[in-house]
């Protein structure tokens, strides 16, 4: 097996720890009200994404996600939130040392050796989630785990929805797919950006992911047989129905989305080994972007 598949085997029980821990560091993770932003890069931001979404959701306060490149420096938050698997990412690390002094920060990372302690005023521990796949699974679901807990969300419930992912077959349609779009409203959107990055730095392959009602408007125009669209949650206005009109095939589940995703990353690995493909070690790509800075 490769480390990816072990990793995403493990995401339920990691799940429930996360809950755990962001119980007992409930006073460093966002409050009622408060005004929040939400940084990471890749698959980190788009954790922040649906986090964002669902904070604000639940009326809990405005919360803005941003690519940590993108911040808006000149904006006023009460509390920033960055979620870093390596601790190390060069814009995830400038962006908390340049916002010293203005708020507080929290980071949430699975290396508490690296410099994203001494820039943070808090860190949150997900080491138990770390990984040894440059691809990340469940270092950004357990994650997403601990911002929910932290929201007042049920973490057990989400963990038995991902064990019903994990031991469900994988349908050879969906393994020789020739091209999926993923698709998902609200928070789930963040969720379906993921799944298509899981499947390009994976397999290689042509993937796009859109907000479930801006699929007819364009991106529907690719669908055909021997494709997939993938959407997270229930059937969104009929959509099945124009999907199936254009020979391609709909796929969706009942699962809380974040559940959901666990199956995608079961395929990513699965086409990948299809492919004659290291699912662990995606061409180009490394564990953190550490960017070189001519010194200031």
């Amino acid at each position: 097996m490769s480390f990816i598949g072990e990793e995403i085997a493990r995401q339920p029980q990691t799940w429930l720890k996360a809950a755990t821990v962001a119980a007992d560091a409930a006073d460093l993770l966002p409050r009622p009200g408060e005004r929040v932003a939400v940084v990471g890069c890749g698959t980190s931001w788009f954790m922040a994404e649906a986090y964002a979404a669902l904070r604000e959701r639940r009326g809990l306060g405005e919360t803005d996600h941003f690519a940590a490149s993108e911040f808006p420096h000149e904006r006023a938050y009460d509390r920033l939130v960055a979620i870093s698997r390596s601790g190390t990412t060069t814009e995830i690390l400038e962006l908390l040392d340049r916002r010293r002094g203005r708020y507080p920060a929290v980071a949430l990372t699975a290396d508490t050796s690296t410099p994203v302690v001494d820039v943070a005023d808090h860190v949150l521990d997900l080491s138990f989630a770390d990984e040894k796949s440059v691809v990340q699974t469940v270092f950004a679901t357990t994650a997403l785990t601990a911002l929910r807990a932290g929201l007042g969300e049920a973490a057990e419930p989400l963990a038995e929805a991902a064990r019903t992912a994990l031991e469900t077959p994988l349908p050879e349609e969906w393994v020789t797919a020739g091209q999926i779009t993923f698709l998902g409203r609200g928070w789930a959107h963040g969720i379906a950006r993921e799944a298509s990055l899981k499947m390009r730095e994976a397999t290689q392959s042509w993937t796009e992911s859109y907000p479930s009602l801006e699929y007819r408007h364009g991106p529907i125009a690719i669908a055909a047989p021997g494709r997939l669209v993938w959407h997270f949650g229930p059937d969104e206005a009929g959509l099945r129905a124009d999907v199936d009109a254009t020979g391609a095939l709909f796929v969706d589940h009942p699962e809380d989305p974040q559940a959901d995703l666990v199956r995608v990353q079961r395929l990513a690995e699965a086409s990948a080994v299809r492919k004659g493909l290291d699912p662990d070690r995606p061409r180009a790509l490394t564990r953190s972007v550490i960017l070189d800075r001519p010194a200031s």
